[in-house]
C-alpha cells in the first residue's frame, strides 16, 4: 500500500472506486503541493522552533512523501539535516529526487523505496529491514491510508530518537472555493461534494487490509503511541478572487476528479452543475469565473518521545 502527500481533503481521489493509482496522480499531486508551499513552508518554520530547543535535527523522515515536495521544503527549514522521502512509488521518488537537485538540495535529500506498513520496521539501521531512526518524522494524509492507524502512529514514533517530534497532518477543514450560491443550478454545491467525499473516505477505510474503527482523536492517539508534549497547530492557505492560473488548473483537475467520483451519488442537476464548472469555454467555469478563491486549513498534530 503506497501512501502520499496529497495534502488536504477535498481528498485527491479520483476512481470510482477506492483503488488509487497515485502514480497517475503524480501531476496532480506535486500541483497540490506547490499550491500549498506557504502552508508547508509555514509548518515547516513552526516544526524548526519546536524541534530546535530540544536538539538539532540530523535526519527526517517524510512518510508518504509523494513527489516530496515537503521533503524539499523540510531540508530548507533544516539546513544540517539529511531529508529522506518515504513512499512506496518508485515514480514518485524519481520525482522527489529530481526536483531536490533542482532546488540545489540534492546532497541532502534521499529517497526509500518502502511499502506501508511493512516498510516501518525500525529494528534495523539503515538497512534494507527498517528506515532507520529520525530527529523528526513528517507524515501528511497517508496514515489514514493505512488500516489500522493507532498501530501506524505506535510505529512511527518508534523510529523517534529521544527528543525527537512526530508531526502529523491528518486534520483541517475541507477545501473552499466558490460561493455557496454560483448562479447555477441549487446553492450549496461544495456541501454536497464534501458530503459524497466522506461516503468514498469511509468505504476507502474499510476496505483496507486490517482496517480497525478509531475515534479519530489525533492527540489522544499520539498519547496513546507514549509521545509526550502533545500539540497542535493549523496553517491556512488564502487564496483570494480572482485566483491565478496555476490554482485554476489544480481545481479543475480537482474537480474533474470529483465528477468522476461523484456521478452516482449526485442528482442530475448537480452533475450538469459540475459539467458547466468543468466547460473550459464557458464563463461560468472554474477556469474562467471571476469569484473563484481558495480556502484551506490544515492541521498539524505533534508529540515528543520522551529523552529518556
Amino acid at each position: 500500500m503506497s501512501a502520499h502527500n496529497h495534502s488536504g481533503h477535498g481528498h485527491g481521489h479520483g476512481h470510482d472506486g477506492t483503488e488509487l493509482d497515485w502514480e497517475a496522480m503524480a501531476t496532480h499531486l506535486e500541483a497540490n503541493g506547490e499550491l500549498q508551499l506557504p502552508v508547508l513552508r509555514q509548518a515547516a518554520a513552526h516544526l524548526a522552533e519546536l524541534v530546535g530547543p530540544r536538539k538539532q535535527a540530523r535526519r527526517i523522515l517524510d512518510i508518504g512523501s509523494g513527489p516530496g515536495v515537503m521533503t524539499c521544503v523540510l531540508a530548507e527549514a533544516f539546513a544540517d539535516a539529511e531529508a529522506v522521502a518515504v513512499d512506496g512509488a518508485p515514480g514518485l521518488l524519481h520525482r522527489a529526487l529530481a526536483r531536490a537537485e533542482q532546488l540545489g538540495l540534492g546532497d541532502r535529500v534521499t529517497v526509500r523505496h518502502a511499502e506501508l506498513p511493512e516498510g516501518l520496521n525500525s529494528s534495523g539501521g539503515h538497512g534494507q529491514d527498517g528506515l532507520g531512526t529520525a530527529d523528526l518524522v513528517w507524515s501528511s494524509k497517508a496514515v489514514h491510508h493505512l488500516g489500522d492507524q493507532q498501530s501506524i502512529l505506535n510505529a512511527l514514533a518508534g523510529v523517534l530518537r529521544p527528543g525527537g517530534v512526530l508531526a502529523v497532518a491528518e486534520g483541517g477543514l475541507p477545501m473552499r472555493f466558490l460561493p455557496r450560491d454560483i448562479g447555477i443550478g441549487r446553492p450549496g454545491l461544495q456541501a454536497r461534494l464534501d458530503a459524497v467525499q466522506e461516503d468514498w473516505f469511509t468505504d476507502m477505510r474499510a476496505e483496507l487490509p486490517g482496517s480497525t474503527a478509531v475515534v479519530e482523536d489525533w492527540p489522544a492517539m499520539l498519547t496513546a503511541a507514549g509521545l509526550t508534549d502533545v500539540g497542535s497547530f493549523t496553517a491556512l492557505l488564502d487564496l483570494p478572487a480572482p485566483l491565478d492560473a496555476p490554482a485554476r488548473d489544480f481545481l479543475l483537475a480537482q474537480l474533474t476528479r470529483l465528477r468522476e467520483m461523484a456521478s452516482d451519488a449526485l442528482d442530475a442537476e448537480d452533475c450538469e452543475t459540475l459539467d458547466v464548472l468543468l466547460d473550459p469555454e464557458d464563463t461560468r467555469g472554474i477556469l474562467r469565473r471571476p469569484d473563484v478563491f481558495l480556502l484551506w486549513a490544515t492541521t498539524v498534530f505533534t508529540g515528543v518521545r520522551p529523552a529518556h
